[in-house]
């Protein structure tokens, strides 16, 4: 489990010190704005299997289509995320906390929209109705502590689900995530 190492942004980079790199070419240049969202996501791939590298092979533009049926509605599909949390709380990044990552798609934030614009995308290993692991929970809390320490635009009132800013088109993390154990230092209590 990776979650009891010690995690530390370097800001000059925007990359974790402390979780795997395993950069995408699915991102581009911020617009000038402050990053002020954090947003929660799951995936699983393919869906309900976990531990295949399938989700990593994705945000690398390196899927094999023909490895199951479900794969070949995402060829040449173009996503990311910032980081990735596993079932066992081991973290991956993809995209620089600099860089937009591609994890929002059509969204909108508080009558903002284009959240990938000003937000951080986290993904975990999961499904919308089945309990997220301890470790999970344990090197989200490192993490969004480490995250909020740096970006403080990041309130409790700003880290949402995917399913809050693309509500018409997306359920995750789904009912299964439990936000009170979301308990990282710097938040306090979610409501």
């Amino acid at each position: 489990m990776q979650s009891s190492q010690s995690l530390t942004l370097d800001t000059a980079t925007g990359w974790l010190n402390g979780a795997k790199h395993l950069p995408s070419e699915n991102h581009n240049a911020r617009p000038n704005a402050e990053i002020s969202l954090l947003v929660m996501h799951n995936i699983s791939l393919p869906p309900g299997q976990f531990g295949t590298g399938m989700v990593e092979a994705l945000f690398t533009n390196q899927l094999p289509i023909d490895a199951h049926p479900y794969f070949t509605d995402l060829e040449g599909l173009k996503v990311s995320a910032h980081f990735f949390i596993s079932r066992e709380g081991a973290i991956t990044q993809f995209v620089s906390c600099k860089d937009r990552a591609w994890h929002a798609g059509i969204s909108e934030f508080m009558h903002r929209k284009n959240c990938n614009d000003f937000s951080l995308g986290i993904e975990l290993e999961g499904v919308d109705d089945q309990a997220y692991s301890d470790a999970q929970y344990q090197s989200l809390n490192q993490l969004v502590n480490e995250l909020t320490k740096h970006y403080p635009l990041i309130t409790p009132d700003r880290i949402c689900g995917h399913s809050d800013i693309a509500p018409e088109r997306k359920t995750d993390p789904g009912p299964a995530f439990i936000w009170q154990r979301l308990q990282a230092k710097h938040l306090g209590e979610r409501s």
